[in-house]
C-alpha cells in the first residue's frame, strides 16, 4: 500500500508513590508532528490494519533508539486486529527485531471502539494473555462497553478517560462514578491509570483516593520523536 508519512511521539505513564516513569505511550503523528487524526485520515479504510501493523514496528523501532527504558505502550485498533489475526504475533516479532523485550508491551484497546463480534475478540485477547501479555483498555468509561469488556476479560489496567477525570475535585457525579470504578478494580486486580490529567487539583483528589498511575499534561506532554521527562507534582 501507498503509506502516508507518519512518525511517533511519546508521552510518559507515571507511578506517583515510586515518582517514576513506569511506561510511554507511543501516539502516532504526522511527519511535522501532525496529530493522529490527520494521519488516519489519510488511510482508506480497508487498508487500516495493514498500516496498524506497519505504525507499531516503526513506533518499536523509533523507543528501542532513544533508549527506552520501561514499558511501552502500543495502541492496537480492534477491528484490524480482528481482521489479522496475526497482528500482535507480527508485533511481538517487531519487538524482537528492534531488540526489546515482548514483556516489556502493553497492547492498549479502545474502549469507545466498536467491537463487532466481541466473542471472538475476547478469545484472541484471553489467547495471548495467557501468554503473558499485558493489556490495557484505553479511554475506559468513554463508550458503552466498559463493563462489559471487563466482564468478557480482566484487563491488566485501565486508563480512566479524561471527561471522567476533568474536574473530579468539585463533581460530585463523577466522583461517585470514581469511587466505584477503583473499588471494582482493586476487587478485580487491575491497576487504574488517569490520564489527561491537566490540574493539580484533580491530581490530588486522585492521589487521596489511591490513584497511583497517572499521564497527562500536569506531567509532561507527548514528546515528539523523543521520551520527555515528566514533572512530579509534590504529595
Amino acid at each position: 500500500m501507498a503509506t502516508p508519512p507518519f512518525s511517533y511521539a511519546f508521552q510518559p505513564i507515571i507511578d506517583a508513590v515510586e515518582r517514576r516513569v513506569v511506561s510511554y505511550e507511543a501516539l502516532v503523528r504526522g511527519p511535522g508532528g501532525e496529530p493522529a487524526a490527520e494521519v488516519l485520515g489519510r488511510v482508506p479504510e480497508a487498508q487500516l490494519a495493514a498500516f496498524d501493523r506497519l505504525s507499531r514496528a516503526h513506533a518499536l523501532a523509533l523507543a528501542a533508539q532513544l533508549g527506552l527504558p520501561c514499558l511501552l505502550n502500543l495502541n492496537l485498533l480492534p477491528h484490524g486486529l480482528l481482521a489479522d489475526g496475526d497482528a500482535i504475533d507480527a508485533t511481538l516479532r517487531a519487538a524482537r527485531d528492534a531488540g526489546l523485550p515482548p514483556e516489556r508491551l502493553v497492547f492498549e484497546i479502545t474502549e469507545s471502539d466498536a467491537i463487532a463480534d466481541r466473542a471472538a475478540f475476547a478469545a484472541l485477547v484471553n489467547r495471548h494473555k495467557s501468554d503473558g501479555l499485558l493489556l490495557a483498555i484505553d479511554d475506559f468509561g468513554a463508550g458503552q462497553s466498559g463493563l462489559n469488556l471487563l466482564a468478557d476479560f480482566q484487563p491488566d489496567m485501565i486508563k480512566v478517560d479524561r471527561h471522567l477525570i476533568h474536574g473530579v475535585d468539585a463533581h460530585g457525579p463523577r466522583q461517585a462514578i470514581l469511587r466505584g470504578l477503583l473499588l471494582t478494580c482493586e476487587l478485580l486486580g487491575i491497576d487504574v491509570v488517569a490520564e489527561g490529567v491537566e490540574s493539580a487539583a484533580d491530581y490530588r483528589w486522585l492521589r487521596a483516593r489511591g490513584v497511583r498511575l497517572f499521564q497527562g499534561y500536569l506531567f509532561a506532554r507527548p514528546g515528539f520523536e523523543t521520551l520527555p521527562l515528566p514533572t512530579l507534582p509534590e504529595g
